[in-house]
């Protein structure tokens, strides 16, 4: 089983998927001003979608849900700079004029139109200035880059990527920084593929790529209001329709989670004022949801994000949010590995080489490993370090 990843792909390369983006004037922060884009197909597609489980959800969610009641989509339109959330029954209307709007210029029927909307909480939508950015958006197969661009915030570059799998591609593309801590989740992802997909396996690959790839990244602990992960099928590349048990089934769920898990650690390792990325590993776990529950621990802990921002090799960091943890533990069996070097083992210090650990944490990635020395619960997260350019975007994000 064979996927080529290619790291300029996007999400216009499987067949029939083209986009579009336009700076429409929403934005008034970032150095990269494109803030209105489509993503369309030639013909409807099957779809498939996650969203945020925030109670007080942007109402784009609830347009959402109602346009993929029949399981089919075929464009999504999307802003960045106003997140449309707590916005009332305002929020609604204007949600669906973007709809509505991306129907008439595409000539198909508002509820084949899913809407995103990602920045700041509370500013209604300025449909003054939307309504002739959607007629400005030209729509080409060669703009799925442009379109990774436009739905970015506080990110500092775009993040997208394709695979291809025997006669078909992947293609798809996130946006992501700040505020992560998907559940599911804090970020926007748009994934295409050309090939013909029944609705419900779609949607079963997404659900589980997700769990293992955007809802085990972190970046501060926030869970947005308005974060969704959507997949669509248009079947452009032919054959038979791929579902539980057909020959392409497996390769088709492995690309899905491959490209969602890429795409994951891209937002981490681009997180708020990140210089490193943090690579989270459990084993020996009483279950699967302890594993995961501990990930999350690890990658949401200050004191551990700030030790990694430091290139400290202070493994009781990681030592003490085991022991706060709910989570199952044999300290006797427990193991803690940091960059490769054995550091916590038969419940003290090994006798390691803090100098040359210290250098190892000084590269881009740094790998963290935890054995609980109870079970078989086994999950790979991944987060980022702690910096102070995190609390000067953040102390400046609205003003």
């Amino acid at each position: 089983m064979t996927l080529e990843l290619d790291l300029n792909g996007s999400a216009t390369s499987p067949r029939g998927f083209a986009a579009g983006a336009v700076f429409a004037g929403i934005k008034t922060y970032g150095e990269d001003k494109l803030d209105l884009a489509i993503l369309a197909s030639d013909r409807i597609c099957t779809a498939a979608a996650t969203f945020t489980k925030n109670r007080l959800h942007s109402p784009a969610i609830d347009v959402n849900r109602a346009h993929l009641a029949d399981g089919r989509a075929q464009a999504i339109i999307v802003n960045s700079g106003v997140a449309n959330s707590s916005t009332g029954q305002r929020g609604i209307t204007d949600a669906r004029r973007m709809a509505d709007l991306v129907a008439r210029r595409l000539g198909i029927p508002p509820a084949d139109v899913l809407v995103c909307s990602t920045g700041v909480i509370g500013h209604f939508l300025p449909m003054e200035k939307i309504e002739p950015g959607v007629d400005a958006v030209r729509l080409t197969t060669a703009a799925g880059p442009e379109f990774a661009r436009a739905i970015m915030t506080t990110d500092t570059r775009p993040k997208h990527a394709a695979l291809r799998f025997g006669p078909y591609t992947l293609g798809g593309c996130c946006k992501g920084s700040g505020m992560i801590h998907p559940n599911m989740a804090t970020m926007l992802a748009f994934l295409t593929t050309d090939a013909p997909v029944e609705q419900a396996f779609l949607q079963q690959c997404l659900s589980r790529a997700v769990d293992l790839s955007f809802n085990l990244v972190s970046v501060d602990g926030d869970t947005s209001p308005s974060d969704t992960a959507i997949l669509l099928a248009n079947g452009l590349a032919g054959g038979e329709t791929i579902r539980e048990g057909t020959p392409y089934a497996a390769e088709f769920a492995l690309a899905v989670e491959t490209l969602c898990i890429y795409l994951a650690k891209e937002i981490a390792r681009d997180g708020e004022g990140a210089t490193r990325l943090m690579e989270v590993s459990v084993r020996g776990a009483a279950s699967v949801h302890e594993a995961r529950q501990l990930v999350r621990e690890l990658t949401t802990s200050y004191l551990l994000k700030s030790a990694v921002y430091g290139a400290d090799p202070n493994w009781g960091r990681i030592v003490a949010v085991v022991g706060r943890s709910p989570v199952a533990v044999s300290e006797p069996r427990m193991t803690v590995t940091l960059c490769g070097h054995r550091v916590f083992e038969d419940e003290r210090p090994t006798e390691f080489d803090p100098a040359r650990v210290a250098s190892d944490m000084q590269g881009d990635t740094v790998s963290i490993e935890v054995d609980l020395g109870v079970g078989d619960g086994m999950a790979n997260g991944w987060g980022c370090d702690l910096t102070e350019d995190y609390v000067k975007i953040n102390a400046d994000y609205h003003t």
